[in-house]
């Protein structure tokens, strides 16, 4: 029996909507292209509007869940994708580099596992602090004369884009690391920085380049398996050394013998 296609599952989050009519339009979104979670952290009170926007949709919108917080929305998933409307070519402005909405369809057409679709405020989107724990950045390409689009436009671009996607055969049968191996392999990563005293200051910004280096890989099970073992046995070989060069400088003390006056 042959290999179903990967299909991933996506699960749209609204962080702070503050329009109803557009929660709701968000949800006619989904049900256009087969998307059925929808996540609300701290929304705006959901009522008639929101309905009459969802249309068909109501379904998506009556199961939503609510959220306190941002972090608990995207816990568990295997990608996390944030949108925003500004991006840019700069390597060092690393934070804001963005995917095109069919690149981002590419990725997740070859993903097995959950894919948070995250959105933010409508006058002012997410946050740094909110762009930080994503994976990838999607935008939009748009007219420079009004390049940012409504929320609900855009999750309707997005999703149509993801939906249309077709799995590349070559990716097919192909077991990516889990979200919980990741983390791990960031883990490691992060404990390879510590330990060659990699400057404190810039720790944080190289541990994010590398979580979007790692999700453009997407790297297989048998990858991470690789790549823990090359960094842990790092860590483990230079603490091993400085254990070993800290015995050989410490001062030795002469003990008397006993009979001797």
């Amino acid at each position: 029996m042959g290999l179903a296609p990967r299909v991933a599952r996506v699960h749209v989050v609204l962080v702070e909507p503050k329009y109803e009519g557009n929660v709701g339009a968000v949800a006619r979104a989904m049900k256009n292209f087969g998307a059925r979670d929808l996540r609300l952290v701290r929304p705006c009170a959901i009522g008639e509007d929101a309905r009459r926007r969802a249309m068909h949709g109501g379904d998506v919108l009556d199961a939503a869940k609510t959220y306190r917080t941002y972090a608990a929305a995207i816990r568990g998933m295997d990608l996390v994708v944030g949108t925003s409307g500004v991006d840019t070519a700069s390597e060092k402005k690393f934070l804001r580099i963005a995917l095109a909405p069919r690149d981002l369809a590419a990725k997740l057409a070859a993903l097995d596992g959950d894919a948070a679709l995250v959105l933010g405020r409508e006058d002012f989107g997410l946050l740094n602090e909110e762009l930080k724990p994503c994976d990838a950045l999607v935008t939009i390409p748009a007219s420079p004369e009004y390049p940012i689009l409504n929320v609900a436009q855009a999750a309707a671009v997005l999703l149509y884009e993801i939906h249309a996607a077709k799995p590349p055969a070559e990716a097919r049968g192909r077991r990516m690391a889990s979200a919980m191996e990741r983390d791990l392999l960031h883990d490691a990563f992060a404990d390879v920085l510590a330990v060659t005293h990699y400057p404190e200051h810039k720790q944080g910004r190289t541990q994010v380049m590398f979580r979007r280096l790692v999700a453009r890989a997407e790297p297989t099970t048998w990858e991470y398996h690789a790549f823990m073992g090359v960094l842990t046995r790092a860590a483990k070989t230079i603490r091993r050394e400085r254990a070993l060069r800290g015995k050989q400088t410490a001062p030795r003390t002469r003990g008397t013998a006993k009979g001797r006056s």
